[in-house]
């Protein structure tokens, strides 16, 4: 896969766990990315976001091994919109259509 820079991929690991985060630069067989979040299984059947680092300083550039990654995708764009909400805390307003 050819990663684009500063574009927000979801990583799912050999061990099972699944990362979404942003990457920063390629190196491979190294891939650095930038806040990294794990979904895990939330209330009422739903899915969250939580920090996959928990003692890392925040936005610090975290290197993953690309011989640890079973699958990559590009996230969906309502998972990303949540990602930049988790990370970032800004809210994205809906998509909506000004009719006069």
């Amino acid at each position: 896969m050819n990663f684009v820079v500063d574009k927000v991929y979801s990583f799912k690991l050999n061990s099972g766990e699944e990362l979404i985060a942003k990457v920063k630069s390629v190196n491979l067989p190294h891939i650095e990315i930038t806040d990294p979040v794990s979904v895990v299984a939330g209330q009422n059947g739903g899915l969250g976001l939580v920090p996959s680092l928990f003692t890392a300083k925040p936005s610090s550039l975290v290197t993953i091994n690309t011989n640890s990654v079973a699958l990559v995708a590009s996230v969906d764009e309502n998972v990303e919109t949540k990602y930049i909400q988790a990370t970032t805390g800004l809210t994205i307003p809906e998509k909506k259509v000004l009719v006069g």
